[in-house]
């Protein structure tokens, strides 16, 4: 028995009306109005023979058919997009990788290599994706995933790319302002903290020595390139990933405050499913692990 599929229009609509549990929200990202959106969920609904949401005074909220569809739903459009990703690339005579990667990984250290890759393997196009926590890759459409943590990713081939050695740094002004002989010269710096790494500031001056009190205050952000941006600014002093500051470093944008460096337990991997890959996967896994050596 043939079952007849919904139009791919009343599954965007659904999609985006669940991610936002709202039609409205879901009308702005399609470019629909909210009756229209209303509409196609309604047919959706009739020709499913169950309800999707229920409302819930001026909102609506999903109902329990309508959140176990909601998250297959999700995974089935993202595979369909990658799917005629797939094809377009093959039909340019191409082939395509999907990544999943961190932000800061991405936008600080592979972003502005990528070209390199481009020039060594011209035929493959990329896709990447921000993820920040392991996943099921059969779940999803990616080939690879850049992993921060250990290695503790179940049924992956997982390739060390380097580990995490965090520097103070700040901008030279900032530097040339609180740079003397003092010894609480950084006693009332503005310090700069990656909130999932609170404890990093303190465990400097432990490690350095400097006779000042174990600081906590200051502004603190999410992700290590608003860290960055900001003490690139001048807002203050920051530590980071030392990988993550090669070339702000180099260019004068930002200095190394003197003092220890600060070694975690945690690294950076390449991750794919195990067993045998794609020759496009396999040759931009060697393409970084050749990066990662002439860096």
């Amino acid at each position: 028995m043939t079952y007849r599929l919904p139009s791919l229009t009343q599954l965007r609509c659904f999609e985006a009306a669940a991610r936002h549990q709202s039609f409205t929200a879901c009308g702005e990202e399609l470019g629909m109005t909210q009756s229209a959106v209303s509409k196609k969920i309604k047919e959706l609904e009739t020709d499913l023979g169950f309800d999707l949401f229920q409302r819930v005074g001026r909102g609506v909220a999903l109902t329990i058919a309508g959140r176990n569809l909601a998250g297959r739903l999700a995974r089935d459009l993202a595979q369909i997009q990658d799917t005629l990703r797939q094809a377009t690339s093959a039909g340019a005579g191409k082939d395509h990788i999907s990544i999943a990667t961190l932000p800061t990984f991405a936008n600080l250290w592979l972003i502005p290599r990528l070209p390199m890759f481009s020039q060594a393997c011209p035929h493959i196009e990329l896709t990447l994706a921000t993820r920040l926590d392991p996943f099921e890759f059969e779940r999803t459409d990616f080939d690879l995933a850049v992993h921060y943590g250990t290695d503790n990713w179940p049924g992956t081939k997982m390739t060390f790319l380097f580990g995490e050695q965090m520097i103070p740094v700040c901008a030279p002004g900032v530097i040339d302002s609180y740079n003397n002989d003092a010894p609480d010269r950084w006693e009332k710096a503005p310090l700069l903290h990656l909130s999932s790494r609170a404890n990093a500031w303190p465990d400097w001056v432990k490690k350095s020595k400097i006779g000042i009190r174990e600081r906590r205050d200051g502004t603190y952000f999410d992700q290590h390139s608003m860290v960055i941006t900001a003490a690139k600014a001048g807002l203050g002093a920051a530590i980071v990933p030392s990988n993550m500051v090669t070339h702000e470093l180099s260019h004068g944008d930002l200095v190394q405050i003197p003092g220890p460096e600060l070694a975690t337990e945690n690294g950076y991997y390449l991750v794919r499913p195990a067993g045998q890959a794609r020759d496009a996967v396999n040759k931009f896994e060697t393409w970084l692990k050749a990066q990662m050596e002439a860096n």
